[in-house]
């Protein structure tokens, strides 16, 4: 098994790597998305799509050459490994298209997640978001940046580009009153609603996928309150992300970080808050 090192330099290596990936699956995505698509009904009773199915392959190959022997957690992973990370070891998690209802609706709000898990915590990770054409990536300890980069461009056109073409991000101090505050889209809960309006909230979006981790990263919003359910896959990015911003996600008590590996709550997530500085 070919773990990779949680140095921070070489975890930017890896999110490089991981990015790569992601943009790769993304092109999958949208030869899909050009055309009207079906769904079915997964056990859970959420949509599953050829487009989900399409990016899996994509990243299980790209997984397995970059990181041979790494066990990987993925959404749509036939035969995910029992118990995987229960004992703090490195595996990858994978959510090859998160907000398939997003992209059933065409909203443009679904993306790519990949991160790299080692002692319950999101190490690195990249949240791809192919129909809006952005690249978001983080190393703990190295930072986080988000590019532009559109699914048509070859592969490779991440860890082989100019470092230039990537902008640093990172959290904006939090603000006394008039927050920014991100909600998820199809899945407003009245719990989440109660906190909210605890808070001096200026403005609230709504947004599907991940994409609200990396809109708090990118200082366009201060906090992202979850308290509907969520699996680890749908966080594990995005959290990577924003922590390599400076942020930070926490259980409601707002100092125990939400944590993975979690195999006796069947991977589940309880409720958590995503902050920015």
């Amino acid at each position: 098994m070919t773990s990779p090192s949680l140095d921070p330099a070489a975890l930017r290596g890896v999110a490089l790597t991981l990015a790569d990936i992601a943009v790769a699956a993304g092109a999958a995505i949208m030869r899909i998305y050009a055309a009207p698509v079906a769904s079915e009904a997964k056990a859970d009773g959420s949509p599953l799509t050829a487009a989900d199915l399409a990016a899996e392959a994509v990243i299980a190959a790209g997984l397995a050459r970059a990181f041979p022997g790494v066990p990987v957690m993925s959404e749509e992973g036939a035969a995910n490994p029992a118990r995987l990370g229960a004992a703090g070891e490195t595996f990858l998690l994978v959510d090859p298209l998160d907000g398939t209802k997003e992209f059933l609706s065409r909203t443009h709000e679904f993306t790519v997640n990949i991160a790299v898990i080692a002692g319950h915590r999101p190490r690195a990770g990249v949240v791809y978001a192919p129909a809006l054409g952005r690249l978001w990536l983080g190393a703990l300890g190295a930072g986080a940046a988000v590019r532009e980069i559109a699914p048509t461009e070859a592969p490779g056109a991440v860890s082989g580009a100019d470092p230039a073409g990537s902008r640093a991000i990172a959290v904006r101090p939090r603000p006394a009153a008039d927050l920014v505050a991100v909600a998820s889209r199809s899945h407003l809960d009245a719990e989440t609603q109660r906190f909210l309006e605890g808070l001096p909230v200026g403005e609230r979006r709504s947004i599907g996928s991940s994409l609200k981790f990396c809109l708090v990263a990118e200082a366009e919003a201060d906090v992202y309150p979850r308290f509907g359910p969520t699996m680890e896959w749908d966080t594990g990015a995005g959290q990577a992300v924003l922590e390599a911003a400076g942020g930070r996600v926490t259980l409601p008590d707002g100092t125990t970080p939400l944590g993975y590996g979690k195999a006796d709550a069947g991977y589940r997530n309880g409720a958590f808050i995503a902050w920015g500085g």
